[in-house]
This record gives C-alpha cells, structure tokens and sequence, in this order.
C-alpha cells in the first residue's frame, strides 16, 4: 500500500511524499512501484498513531473490570480516535482486583483488535491520601515491596509505570527497585514538599502524573512538586481538555518542559465515546456532563478526552509546531515505554501504526500494524 503524496508528520517537520507500507511495517519513502494499491493524499496529513499511556477506560468499559471484554471494547473504542497503543490504567482499590486487571491485560496484550496493549499503569495505591483525586482513599497502601508483587504476579515486565507519592513511608525504598526492573516511576497524587519531590526523583523517580492535578502547587516561597518537575529534567504528561489546567498553565508548562519532555494523555474513563450521564471510576459515581467526568462530590474523575481532541486543543492554544504536538502524543510515549525503536513514528521499518488526518485534525482513517481499523 502506498500513501501517496501527503503532508507526512515526521518528529521534526512536515514534508509532502509518499509512504509504502507492507506487511504491517514501513517499508520506502517515495517508492517506484506503480502497481501497489494507492491512498491520494489529497493535502491531508499522514500522522504517527497515538499511544496514551494514561487511560483507565472507553465505551462504558473500566480496565479494573479486568475482563478481555472490557479491554477490546476500549481498545476500539479509542482506536477510532487514533490511538493505536494505550496502557490500561489501574485505580487504588483492593489488591485482588488490581491483579485481576494486570492478569487481564497480559492474556489480552496482542489479542485485542484495536489499539494496541502496550503494557499497564499502576495509578496508586502508593498515594497521599492528602492528594487523592477521584482515587478511593479506603484502599491507599503502605509501598513496599511485598504489596507491589502481590498486585503484579509474574507480570513483572507488563508494568511501564506506576504512580507514587515519594513523600509517603516506605516510598524511597521501592522506588529504586522499580526503576533497575525497568519500571517508570510518576510522582502524582502527592503532598510532597519541593525538597520531598526532589528526594524522590535523586531516589529514581522520572516522570509525574498529570501535571498541576492533584499534587502540591508552584508559589513563590513553596515550588512544591510542580516546582519539581519543572526544576528538573523528569518527563510529565498533561490532560489538555483544557478543564483540568487551563491554557495559559499548559502554555506555561510547555514551555518550560519543551515538547521533548511531555506526553499528552487522556485519563479518560468509561463514559469516554458516550453520551453524558452517571457511570463509575474506581467503585465511585461519576456524573459525565458538558464534557466534563466529575464524583457527585464536585472533584474532577478522569477525564472523557480522545487523544484526537487533546492534539486539536494543544494545537489551537499554542504556538507549538503541529509536528512537536504529533511527538507529543506518540514519539514521547513511545520513548516512555520503550518502544521507540518500534512505533511511535514514521520511519523505516517502523511499525505502520498511522493516522490519516483531515486538514483540520480529524481523524479520517487509521492503520494498526499496517491494517486498516477505520
């Protein structure tokens, strides 16, 4: 199959060619050969599929149900909105389900017919129960080594990232054997002092969860964790629905932290793709309205953003490149994982996980390892 003539998306420009793929991978670069099948560009833009490592569900569906039912539903469900990999994110909730979900998630990993399972995100039960979100304050633990392999089994290796509280007891003495098992760890639902984060990150600590969202603010005397991340190399990711942290904020964080060091991602949870009205994230009710995923107590749950839309919203109310917002939500999370070298661009040999994009950003069709999903 050959692309023909797009505006392709590379990670440092946008340049007009075609794009031969075959057997589910990236095979040339303006190629010769007329008697493949031809997509016309027709000036849309040939795009890097999307890899959201921070979701915890779609179509009125919840990875914590733990079944392979709810992980395919999601992994269509976003694909649609140009996903092509995704981590199910896990909530802080009693450890048997936990480990229901990670077991869930490996017999689906390349089963599923629609994004890709790239691994899981342990979000909790290691938090403050001071910055606790939508996270069920009843099921916070204690980290330490004995409880984390207690919820991952023999799934060691599934497990890209999991969110801590480095100021919490016992923290600093699991974080280091995470990161030699290859693990990220995310400072996020956290209390720390700024002197506390920084702790965490000499301990390993090297990315944060949603940024500005349930961690100790940046003032002027007390930069907190937000003074942190932005004091440091660490990579952070952002929930640009534009309800979570406003634009101005996100222009801010961008700017300090540089496309290279951010990852855009949803937090979506099961009303994402649905219609407003009550659904649930981690055993809790959560009303979905005007766009918007909140518990009846007001706080914010997840979000019901696409991937699709955070690009749109980051690429409307910035002065970012359209191909730095691109590496944002695919490259970046493709380095986070450790797939780069796989997916998360157009280049040769690469995977052929790509999006065809209107010139508006709409996603029109979508290839999973060369297959065409939408």
């Amino acid at each position: 199959m050959i692309f023909k003539d797009f505006r392709v998306i590379f990670t440092d420009r946008i340049e007009t060619m075609s794009v031969q793929i075959r057997n589910g991978k990236i095979t040339s670069f303006n190629p010769d050969d007329a008697d493949d099948e031809v997509i016309e560009g027709k000036g849309r833009y040939l795009s890097p599929g999307f890899i959201d490592i921070h979701i915890h569900g779609a179509g009125n569906h919840d990875t914590m149900e733990g079944t392979f039912d709810a992980l395919e539903t999601i992994s269509k469900t976003i694909a649609e909105y140009g996903t092509t990999t995704f981590l199910p994110t896990t909530m802080t909730v009693d450890t048997k389900e936990i480990r229901k979900a990670v077991e869930a998630a490996k017999v689906a990993q390349g089963q599923v017919s629609g994004a890709s399972i790239g691994g899981v995100h342990l979000e909790g039960p290691f938090i403050s129960e001071g910055a606790i979100g939508a996270q069920n304050p009843k099921y916070v633990q204690k980290p330490t080594l004995e409880a984390f392999k207690e919820m991952v089994g023999n799934n060691l290796d599934l497990i890209k990232n999991i969110t801590m509280a480095p100021e919490v007891e016992g923290a600093l003495e699991l974080i280091p054997y995470l990161r030699e098992n290859g693990i990220n760890v995310s400072m996020g639902h956290s209390v720390a002092t700024y002197e506390e984060a920084m702790e965490g990150i000499r301990a390993g600590v090297n990315h944060s969860t949603h940024l500005f969202n349930a961690m100790t603010p940046f003032t002027h005397r007390k930069p907190g964790v937000v003074g942190a991340i932005f004091d440091t190399d660490i990579t952070t990711e952002t929930i640009s629905d534009g309800i979570h942290v406003s634009y101005p904020s996100l222009r801010t964080a961008y700017k300090i932290k540089t496309s290279d060091k951010v990852l855009l991602i949803t937090d979506a949870m099961m009303a994402c793709g649905m219609p407003d009205g009550t659904y649930s994230l981690g055993g809790q009710a959560v009303i979905s309205k005007e766009g918007a995923a909140r518990l009846t107590s007001g706080a914010l749950a997840g979000s019901i953003l696409t991937m699709d839309k955070a690009v749109k919203n980051v690429f409307e109310h910035t002065d970012l490149p359209l191909h730095e917002v691109i590496k944002m939500a695919s490259y970046n999370g493709a380095l986070f994982i450790g797939a780069e070298k796989i997916t998360g661009k157009i280049a040769l040999n690469y995977d052929a996980d790509l999006l065809i994009l209107s010139d508006d950003l709409k996603v029109e069709h979508v290839f999973i390892k060369g297959k065409q999903f939408k």
